[in-house]
């Protein structure tokens, strides 16, 4: 058995049942609906059982934001997608590096040595619960050439995964650019926190030029489009909304939850597809790596375009230049508005990035899931990848937080770059 070079082993768990140890993959903040769905629906399946860790260590624990979440994700999915191809004899291409394997390594050693290097690289401060998760791990799998040839091979998937990611462009302090014309960005209540302009500058993990995805500029302030827009979401997104029904509140929050739904669709998907390790890491990575390019070449557009959110444009309606607006200096929307310029829709983005990849894999849009949202309370189900895309776009107006535009120029340039991924990356050899 490989040694990792590590403190805090416990060898002496070698004898614990690999059904205790599925168990213990659920976060302790998980719902029942989710544990059930997530690991009883995968039995066996060390990729889900890692993804569920990773979800820990960068949500629960670090408490990152759904835009950095993203970046970590794909790190740590992507080793993971790289390690269990090579062990299964390279099917398809790689996505940063091919490691030497040998017939019979294990998958699940491999799995576990990628995710775990690549959430130490990140996460160095979290070393003894990561360890114990490993040990855990590498406790159900027999020890001897099969365990040694799987750590060997994910270790050195996780190694080409964050040699690639250093310097990458990473700066969670980097500022916006602020502005105080009509229609610049302003910072927006209620932190007023001045971060993640890092986005645009960050290395895309595919695609070779994030700036070539950009939008059409934004409505002109003096436009019919504009104010029609804008009192739009003046509407239906105001936290004392009398138009917006108890089911688009519902809907708002529920896809406004910094525990992205979208994780816990797409482990579900896996689940319920009774996919095999292979196909459930390309199908993580490929959701994880596309909407991390899409969210760069999104948020590269955001500081392009530097456009001001619906919680500064309304309250400053007077100064847009239209009589077609009027300014309301007490309106508050009904969730709280992202640290970032508001053209095109960073969750739009994303949300069609993760449902045009499942879509890819799968090979179909009539894909029936559902998931539970801390934040709302509330459990909500779908029929196609499409009709919950399309929800979102409206969810984001009835949160207050976005025009119509933005979400719909979002919607576009996530499809855009999806494919663009998808088309070079993760195919077939």
């Amino acid at each position: 058995m490989t040694q990792r070079p590590l403190a805090g082993s416990f060898r002496g768990l070698r004898r614990i049942a690999v059904l205790t140890v599925l168990t213990l993959t659920v976060p302790l903040t998980a719902t029942t609906a989710e544990a059930h769905s997530s690991v009883e629906a995968t039995p066996g399946n060390p990729v889900i059982a890692w993804n569920i860790h990773a979800q820990t260590a960068i949500y629960d624990t670090a408490k990152q934001s759904p835009t950095t979440s993203t970046r970590s994700f794909a790190i740590v999915q992507g080793a993971v997608y790289d390690a269990v191809n090579a062990v299964a004899g390279r099917p398809y291409e790689p996505l940063v590096s091919a490691p030497r394997s040998r017939p019979g390594d294990s998958t699940a050693a491999a799995v576990a040595a990628a995710a775990h290097d690549t959430l130490l690289w990140l996460f160095p401060t979290q070393a003894q619960s990561l360890n114990a998760r490993y040990d855990e791990a590498l406790a159900a799998i027999p020890d001897g050439r099969a365990e040694d040839g799987g750590v060997a091979v994910g270790r050195a998937a996780a190694a080409a995964m964050t040699e690639s990611r250093h310097d990458d462009g990473f700066d969670p302090t980097a500022p916006w650019t602020v502005g105080t014309e009509p229609g610049e960005y302003r910072l927006t209540p209620p932190g007023y926190v001045n971060v993640g302009a890092w986005v645009p500058n960050l290395k895309p993990f595919v695609v070779p030029d994030s700036g070539a995805y950009r939008v059409k500029p934004p409505p002109a302030l003096t436009g019919a489009a504009w104010a029609r827009d804008l009192n739009e979401v003046k509407s239906l997104g105001a936290a004392t909304s009398t138009v917006r029904t108890q089911d688009q509140t519902e809907a708002a929050i529920w896809w406004d939850d910094p525990r992205m739904v979208e994780w816990s669709i797409t482990r579900q998907l896996a689940g319920a597809h009774h996919l095999s390790s292979l196909r459930t890491a390309r199908l993580l990575a490929m959701v994880y790596v596309a909407s991390a390019d899409t969210l760069i070449a999104c948020y590269t557009a955001k500081a392009h375009w530097n456009f001001w959110r619906p919680v500064t444009a309304i309250p400053l309606a007077g100064t847009d230049g239209t009589a077609a607006t009027d300014p309301d200096p007490d309106w508050t929307p009904l969730r709280n508005t992202a640290p970032s310029p508001e053209y095109p829709s960073g969750h739009a983005c994303f949300t069609t990035a993760v449902m045009t990849a499942l879509g890819s894999f799968f090979g179909r849009d009539d894909l029936t899931f559902a998931a539970y949202s801390p934040a709302s309370g509330t459990t909500r189900h779908y029929d196609s990848l499409r009709a919950a895309t399309a929800e979102l776009l409206e969810a984001r107006i009835w949160a207050g937080v976005h025009y119509r535009f933005a979400s719909e120029h979002g919607h576009r340039l996530g499809l855009a770059v999806t494919r663009d991924v998808l088309n070079r990356a993760f195919q077939r050899r």
